[in-house]
Parts: structure tokens; sequence; C-alpha cells
């Protein structure tokens, strides 16, 4: 995007800011939903990522040559935010009286689904990271952005983000050693990660609003 959209943006022009909705709500919501496991909270992320963006859109700067890594380093807040009033929601839930349950059979359908077992195990293992690393490895990783942008996003050096990237697929390549094979036949692959992506998942739902 050039300059004079930036300008724009900072202006408050609608029209502007929805070209940088159009141009980069789907890597906020594939990064969303593969951090999350979750695609309704996926797209809860991309409404408070942009809601925020248009709040803080003063702070866009000419000299970026993208707003890509200005958007991520928004939509990683979001998510933080979010993993921080999920951990306090799960901690008042415990202090309540246990509930009966009711079977859900629309869950019990959805489960068992590919895609959705696939988004799961690969949202499992990531939460077995570092939040840092986990944050390094799915913008880079999974939501494609360069070294320098994720750097810029998260606010640390780039050899910050290449040191915690490689400590993520060590880490993931560990864990995917250590899964035990599933089948009456030892699987050949030696576990889940493969180069640099760790069951990766592409959701088959794109944000599409």
């Amino acid at each position: 995007m050039d300059f004079t959209l930036h300008a724009r943006i900072r202006d408050g022009d609608p029209e502007a800011f929805r070209a940088l909705f159009t141009a980069l709500a789907q890597l906020v919501y594939r990064h969303a939903v593969r951090t999350t496991g979750d695609r309704s909270a996926a797209e809860d992320v991309v409404s408070l990522t942009f809601l925020e963006a248009w709040r803080l859109r003063s702070k866009l700067r000419d000299e970026a040559d993208s707003p890509r890594p200005w958007l991520m380093g928004i939509a990683t807040n979001v998510l933080r935010n979010r993993a921080r009033a999920a951990r306090r929601y799960d901690r008042a839930v415990l202090r309540l009286p246990a509930a009966p349950v009711v079977p859900d059979f629309a869950d019990e359908l959805v489960g068992r689904l590919a895609d959705a077992e696939q988004l799961a195990a690969a949202h499992l293992a990531l939460g077995r990271l570092r939040r840092a690393e986990r944050e390094v490895f799915t913008l880079v990783v999974w939501s494609g952005l360069g070294y320098a942008e994720a750097a810029e996003a998260l606010g640390v050096p780039v050899g910050t983000v290449r040191s915690r990237l490689s400590r993520a697929r060590d880490r993931l390549r560990d864990l995917a050693a250590q899964e035990p094979a599933r089948g009456a036949e030892p699987a050949s692959g030696g576990g889940q990660v493969r180069g640099d992506r760790a069951a990766a998942v592409r959701p088959t739902k794109r944000w599409n609003r």
C-alpha cells in the first residue's frame, strides 16, 4: 500500500480503511483461527483487531512499507488479551457448582470432521510452546510474515524472532517424536512435524464478510 493510503487511513477515511480490511482481514482470520483453534473466536478476533486498528490509526507510520506488521501486532495483543480473559473465566467457572452434563450432538458431529480434528491437534501442540515462541511461529510459519515484519509486529529485534522460531521448531519436533504412532503399524514419518510446519491446518471457511 502506498503512503497516500496510509495518510488517508490516519485521517479517518472510511474507504481507505475498507481497503485495508479487504486486503488483510483474511490474513488476520487465518492467524487467529490457528492460534485459538476456534473459528468463531477467530471471527471475534478479526472484529476486535480492526476496531482497535481504527482507534490506533494515527500510529500507522508512512515509513512502513506495508501495514501488515502494524496490524498483526494489534492482532497479537488482541489474542493476548483474549487468552488472559479466558483464563480468568476458567478460574471463575471452577468456583461454580458442577452442572449436569447434557450431550451436545451437534458438537459430536462437528468433531468428526477431519479438518476440525487437525485444527484441534495443531492448537494442542502449539499450546505446549512458550507464548513468545508460539507467537513467532504462528506469525512467520503460518501467517507468512518475514522476520523483519514479525519483529516489528512483536516489538522485538529480528535476532530474537530467529532464535524464538528456532526454539519453537525444535520443541515441536521433540513433541512429534514423542507422539505415539496411531494404528496397527508404526508410522514411518517420525511424527506430525514436517519441514517448518506442525500439522499445518488451513481452515476450510474463509473470512468473507
